[in-house]
């Protein structure tokens, strides 16, 4: 079985029946493309592919088809994934990360929990082992890693270079091996299960979930002692003042952010901040022209 398709068929086991056997009817090749699988209340099942949205045919997605999958995808057992609930997503084994909307119940000031689902998406977790590698040569300064920071658009596969990024310097492919802290704050990196990561993360890795990015750069450059600190996505001042104040402490640091180049880089006054304080040495870039990801390298200091 090709793995695409058996990672979609993995993510698509908590789906209820009649769903899933919707989407592997689908044509193999298209199955092996599908990013992400939607449910939408009142709405037919539609399919996320790398350029479009296929909605498919059949009666619309009821109430209780996602009642359903809220009660498959936590094991029959939700009040034990509150917490990610709370955050609006569950991972599940393979790290497959379902993504939910609906009517948040909020208590002092926080969301509590989530009723009465409206949609649902399931992110199809696919890992593309060695696309770190041909960039590897490029990221090193006299025999060094330099601090990485991986910019792109939204769907681009910033995650996924990171985590491979991740792993080849965990595992000493084309560097010295090296301990390397994520702070994973959505479990979108290692996708941990039962404490074991489902996605490679290489052999000296140590993974933070389910805390503030932040926070969890802090923890672990006190506790773990890690020659390399990772995290996703750089979204608020705290995120760049941690990594301010690890790259202070001589950590080597990856990271990714949203955006479509250095210059939009720039213009942004939380990014500006960050590349003033001159944290990464150099910025990977992402772009897709036709079908293909095109990765590009830039010196910053």
């Amino acid at each position: 079985m090709d793995k695409r398709d058996s990672g979609l068929i993995q993510a698509v086991g908590a789906l209820p029946p009649r769903l899933r056997q919707q989407v592997l009817e689908r044509p193999i090749a298209e199955r092996r493309h599908i990013e992400e699988v939607r449910l939408r209340l009142g709405q037919p099942l539609s399919l996320i592919l790398p350029q479009t949205e296929v909605v498919l045919k059949g009666p619309p997605v009821t109430a209780q088809e996602l009642d359903t999958l809220l009660e498959l995808a936590s094991r029959a057992s939700v009040h034990t994934v509150m917490e990610q609930i709370r955050r609006g997503y569950l991972t599940v084994a393979g790290g497959h990360r379902i993504g939910l909307c609906g009517t948040a119940v909020m208590r002092d000031g926080e969301i509590y929990t989530l009723r009465r689902l409206s949609s649902a998406s399931i992110r199809v977790a696919r890992e593309c082992t060695g696309v770190s590698a041909e960039l590897l040569p490029n990221l090193m300064t006299e025999g060094t890693l330099g601090s990485v920071l991986i910019l792109a658009p939204p769907g681009l596969g910033k995650t996924t270079l990171l985590r491979d990024l991740i792993r080849a310097v965990s595992s000493g492919e084309g560097t010295a091996p090296l301990r390397v802290g994520v702070a994973d704050e959505r479990g979108e990196l290692a996708a941990l299960w039962d404490g074991v990561p489902q996605l490679e993360m290489g052999s000296r890795t140590d993974v933070l979930e389910g805390c503030p990015k932040a926070q969890g750069l802090m923890m672990l450059l006190r506790a773990m002692n890690p020659q390399v600190l990772a995290m996703d996505e750089i979204t608020a001042p705290e995120d760049v003042s941690a990594l301010v104040q690890a790259a202070g402490c001589g950590a080597t640091l990856l990271a990714t952010a949203h955006g479509a180049g250095q210059e939009d880089l720039r213009r942004r006054p939380l990014y500006r901040t960050m590349i003033e304080a001159r944290v990464f040495s150099h910025l990977v870039t992402i772009e897709r022209v036709g079908g293909e990801r095109r990765y590009a390298v830039e010196r910053l200091l």
